[in-house]
């Protein structure tokens, strides 16, 4: 639990490589995630490539960390895999991956930040045309991550006026 409270939006990193086995323990991680009637309907693309990484900076307008990440996950949506009462969940379905990535990135000694691009069309088309992402996938997002360049501060942002009980305006 204690990753919920110090997870933090880390947009500095050091040049220290995440490495495969880290990445791939964050797309494990990401892959725990529960979905709208176990679709699952994700995919990712995992970004180490130093060009590929500063395109992303350079095109996106909210992704400028990119250039010093030396990680970067892009999730994917698969609306195609939703029908029935699991369809349009997705964008439930992929915050939920992306949490357990910011999480995960936090037990592992990572920092990282969620930077959005669904439902901006103009991110999402352009993600699409730099990334070679397909009409039938959505890029929901990308993920930042590296070790963080100074350790994150822990904010408890509990706030009691915001809860209600059995009904609004009770507290």
């Amino acid at each position: 639990m204690d990753e919920i409270f110090k997870r933090r939006s880390v947009r500095s990193f050091t040049s220290e490589p995440v490495g495969p086995e880290k990445t791939q323990q964050l797309l494990r991680a990401a892959m725990q995630a529960p979905s709208a009637c176990n679709t699952q309907a994700w995919e990712f693309i995992a970004v180490t490539d130093r060009s590929m990484l500063d395109r992303i900076a350079e095109s996106h307008p909210y992704a400028k960390m990119c250039r010093e990440a030396t990680l970067a996950i892009i999730v994917l949506a698969c609306p195609d895999m939703q029908s029935g009462i699991s369809d349009g969940f997705f964008p439930q379905d992929c915050a939920a991956v992306t949490e357990n990535i910011l999480l995960e990135a936090v037990s592992l000694g990572l920092g990282a930040v969620w930077c959005g691009v669904y439902p901006k069309e103009r991110l999402i088309s352009l993600m699409r045309e730099l990334m070679g992402i397909p009409e039938d996938r959505i890029p929901f997002n990308i993920i930042a991550v590296g070790y963080p360049r100074t350790e994150p501060k822990v904010v408890d942002r509990y706030d009691p006026a915001k809860v209600h009980y059995d009904r609004y305006g009770k507290r």
